[in-house]
């Protein structure tokens, strides 16, 4: 018995062992496909990692740039330049003297006056640095050289022979390479934009680039090529942009250039450069507040209607800004709308999306509405944007202290952002406001603490608002001048001569409405023949059915006659 239980045990034993490696042998397999599926993983991320091209340097993208232009060129597809603009964002941020020299020598293979001109613009290139003369080797002189070298043996002499020969026989036959072409005026227009963006940099190079976007234009007008609106465009801005940012020229004195350059734009056509010159009038009549020549202006000018969106978003923002001056609050919230719809986005623009939004806060303000506070917690609008809140917190809660102390401590942004005297329009808006808030909380109420209350200077003063408040419909009272207080209207009840009008005045609405609608019904051509076609059809059906009862009468009268069965 005990030899059966040891074999017993011994075999169980064996069992748990077999089950033990089994065990092992599966965990070894699992870490394994772990590894292996770590490993694939690693290998795609370093594929990935080598998919990924490297960004190109300043100089390689330069000549692309330049390619694209010559292609546009040639296959009269403009979207290629339009995607070297999109571009000139970020280039010029990197732009150096020794990128735009090497660019320069790249392209313009020969000398030439145009390579010449482009680069005598940029500094001249610093010297080279002396060259270090080597210093003289230490020869071992222990060993004379004609013992070391080894005699050569006919073979290598014959075979040196031979080669030299043959060389000798077959001459070099290489084909000669094309001869470089000159690039198109388009790549020298890019090339001058570049230098004068980099000109721009410091305010001692200003002149020069003044100088050289002068020259760009005359010789953009002389050329007259449809392939160079959208960088003749560009060349616009920059001008503008030049005369902005001289201390010693006025603006005012580019007014005559763009007006004839709107003119020749017009007459070739050229949508592009018409957008870009029109917008730059614009900025230029607003710059100098002349408000009533922009409204001429824009009266008598029409905006290409194939213009990009950029330079439409600026139309719009400044015909906005025109219309608030004059007063037509809802047409200028309209298209200020209209501008940031049509704005590019936040981050790529943010100057443009501040100012936009400026404008179009101050306005939905004067048009009495409460801006949403969602727009101040933007992350481009949360900075620029304070003074602003500021301002809209006064005008909800009525408090003209509180207005007037936020506009006195803003008042050099605000007249930064040509806004001052479109917020002090609101001053009406703040008394309007607490006196509705007053007359909510009180029956009745003397003007003199009407005054105290909203800070005002005389009871003439509040007497005169409140009653402009009455009339305007703001609020409901009356003003008692014996007595010296406005005497609030209760709540209405439903009934009375007010509403009977009220309610007829919409029935009246509704009668013409009804009216309208039937004159403005159309009806099928002869319609009237089918019904009568229908009346006389409905006729004849019951002249058949009259007779068939009369039939079947006389037909139940003759059975009648029969008798019964």
């Amino acid at each position: 018995m005990s030899k059966e239980v040891e074999m017993k045990s011994v075999d169980e034993k064996k069992k748990e062992e077999k089950k033990d490696q089994k065990k092992d042998g599966k965990n070894e397999k699992k870490d394994d496909k772990s590894k292996d599926k770590k490993d694939s993983k690693d290998k795609k991320e370093k594929e990935k990692e080598a998919e990924k091209p490297k960004p190109l340097t300043p100089l390689q993208e330069i000549k692309l740039n330049i390619t694209l232009i010559e292609r546009s060129v040639v296959t009269l597809e403009p979207r290629f330049t339009h995607r070297v603009l999109r571009t000139f964002t970020t280039l010029k941020k990197k732009l150096t003297p020794e990128i735009l020299r090497e660019s320069i020598n790249a392209v313009y293979v020969k000398d030439n006056l145009i390579k010449q001109t482009l680069l005598s613009y940029l500094p001249p290139p610093p010297p080279p640095p002396p060259k270090e003369e080597p210093a003289a080797m230490e020869v071992d002189t222990a060993v004379p050289a004609a013992t070391e070298a080894k005699p050569e043996t006919k073979a290598e002499t014959k075979s040196e022979t031979k080669a030299d020969s043959k060389t000798e026989a077959k001459p070099t036959e290489t084909t000669p390479a094309p001869p470089p072409t000159d690039p198109l005026p388009e790549s020298e227009v890019y090339f001058r934009l570049l230098l004068i963006h980099w000109l721009l940099t410091s305010p001692e190079s200003h002149p020069k680039a003044l100088e050289l976007v002068h020259d760009t234009i005359t010789k953009i007008q002389t050329w007259n090529r449809r392939s160079m609106d959208s960088l003749a465009a560009r060349v616009y801005f920059v001008l503008s942009r030049v005369y902005e940012l001289l201390p010693t020229v006025e603006l005012s004195e580019i007014r005559p250039l763009l007006l004839r350059s709107q003119r020749t734009a017009s007459l070739r056509h050229d949508a592009e450069s018409l957008a870009a010159v029109i917008v730059l009038l614009l900025r230029n009549y607003l710059h100098y507040n002349l408000y009533s020549q922009a409204d001429k202006f824009v009266a008598k000018v029409t905006f290409p209607e194939s213009a990009g969106n950029p330079q439409l978003a600026r139309w719009l923002y400044y015909t906005g800004r025109i219309k608030a001056v004059q007063l037509s609050y809802t047409d200028a919230h309209e298209t200020l709308q209209q501008a940031i719809r049509r704005a590019p986005a936040a981050t790529t623009a943010p100057g443009f999306w501040q100012a936009v939004h400026k404008f179009f806060i101050v306005v939905e303000l004067l048009m009495g509405e409460i801006p949403d506070r969602k727009t101040f917690r933007h992350p481009v609008l949360e900075k620029a944007m304070k003074s602003y809140f500021e301002i809209v917190n006064a005008v909800r809660t009525g408090s003209l202290s509180q207005f007037q102390a936020s506009l006195n401590a803003h008042a050099d942004q605000f007249t930064e952002d040509r806004t001052y005297s479109l917020i002090l329009r609101l001053r009406q808006n703040v008394i309007k406001t607490g006196i509705r808030q007053l007359s909510l909380a009180y029956s009745r109420i003397s003007l003199r603490d009407i005054c105290v209350k909203l800070h005002l200077d005389s009871e003439e003063d509040a007497e005169y608002i409140v009653g402009k408040a009455i009339r305007d419909g703001v609020i409901e009272g009356r003003v008692v001048h014996e007595k010296g207080w406005m005497e609030c209207g209760g709540g209405k009840d439903g009934y009375g001569v007010e509403v009977s009008e009220a309610f007829g005045k919409r029935i009246s609405f509704c009668l013409e409405l009804h009216n309208e609608s039937v004159k403005a019904m159309r009806y099928p051509l002869n319609a009237h023949r089918k019904e009568l076609d229908a009346a006389e059809g409905a006729r004849e059906r019951e002249k058949e059915l009259a007779k068939e009862i009369a039939d079947g009468k006389n037909l139940d009268g003759d059975d009648e006659s029969m008798g019964d069965f």
